[in-house]
């Protein structure tokens, strides 16, 4: 369960793996592969890690960059995909572990992802209101700084997301 790059003959299994660990979940949009191909087209794609067992991948996630108040050098981490049937094993905090380490190591500012703050809260994300996201619940905007100090202001993501 060591998460690893993705290897360059990999996105279409990672597409498959993001559509099926989203196809049930409440706050799926139904688009979270599309973004992630739209990310490695534009070159927006700064992190894509998987984990596999001997049946295929397990979990992937992925990150690209984004802008607080105007100010580069931060990464949004998203989406998370676990594989359905491989849920519950630790394979998310093995990507999410591998992709802190991996962002803070090629000097990102820090790092932004809109999610629950019970289950990433225990990576270090907080909701913190000198970083905002218009229209979004504030206790749903998580941050972990890597650096200090944090910019603050409204978060620009990349234009793979869509308007947000």
């Amino acid at each position: 369960m060591t998460p690893r790059l993705e290897g360059a003959d990999e996105a279409a299994a990672i597409s498959r793996l993001i559509a099926e660990a989203f196809a049930t979940a409440p706050h799926a949009d139904g688009n979270e592969a599309e973004i992630v191909a739209a990310l490695r087209t534009s070159g927006d794609l700064l992190l894509s890690l998987v984990c596999e067992d001997g049946h295929g991948l397990t979990g992937h996630i992925a990150a690209s960059p984004v802008t607080i108040g105007g100010t580069p050098g931060w990464a949004c981490i998203a989406p998370v995909s676990v594989a359905p049937r491989c849920q519950q094993q630790g394979i998310g905090q093995a990507l999410m572990r591998a992709a802190l380490a991996a962002l803070q190591a090629q000097g990102h500012g820090g790092v932004v992802i809109l999610g629950g703050p019970a289950y990433y809260g225990r990576f270090g994300l907080v909701a913190d209101p000198a970083r905002r996201l218009p229209g979004v619940p504030p206790e749903y905007l998580l941050s972990r700084a890597f650096t200090t100090p944090a910019p603050t202001g409204d978060i620009c993501f990349a234009p793979a997301f869509g308007p947000l």
